[in-house]
């Protein structure tokens, strides 16, 4: 009796493992309080700009995720711009949705925001480093290449993220 429930005991935690490592869904809710599963987007490369209104080079990230979105409009590609902008009013990094949306706008953002409540999930999620980042997930959803971490102002991102992309394609 003892070995059954200790082996009961290995299969429960083993179940727990598999199931987690298979449910590896990542779910953020957008402005509008859709929730937006990236594992339902299977069959398309997904391109995550990953970035906060405050961050001044997050409106540099707005323009080249805007020219990349243009540049595959009507393809297999997803693009979001997922704001790490932390939903606490006593947080130093809060921002709320108006102010995301005039983000969005003063940067004639083109894709759908996602909000990330504190940033942590996609910071963890994608081994992010620093913020603005560009995540690709190829189309069964996994990490295609290490995230596009940081943005120089004077390099054009969108030419090495577009070549990453087309392999997928």
């Amino acid at each position: 009796m003892k070995k059954l429930k200790l082996l009961s005991a290995a299969l429960g935690l083993l179940a727990v493992f598999a199931f987690g490592a298979s449910a590896q869904s990542v779910v953020f809710s957008s402005l509008d309080g859709d929730k937006i599963d990236l594992n339902a987007q299977k069959g398309k490369v997904v391109v995550l700009a990953i970035g906060a209104q405050w961050l001044p080079l997050s409106n540099a990230q707005a323009g080249f995720v805007n020219k990349l979105a243009k540049k595959y409009a009507g393809r297999d590609v997803v693009f979001y711009f997922i704001s790490a902008d932390s939903t606490s009013e006593k947080s130093k990094n809060y921002a709320s949705d108006d102010e995301i949306r005039k983000f969005a706008a003063e940067n004639k953002l083109s894709v759908t925001i996602l909000r990330d409540s504190d940033g942590a999930t996609s910071l963890k999620k994608f081994n992010i480093d620093q913020l603005p980042s560009f995540v690709i997930l190829d189309k069964t959803g996994k990490l295609a290449t290490e995230p596009f971490s940081g943005i120089d102002p004077n390099t054009d991102i969108s030419i090495p993220i577009s070549r990453e992309i087309d392999k997928l394609l």
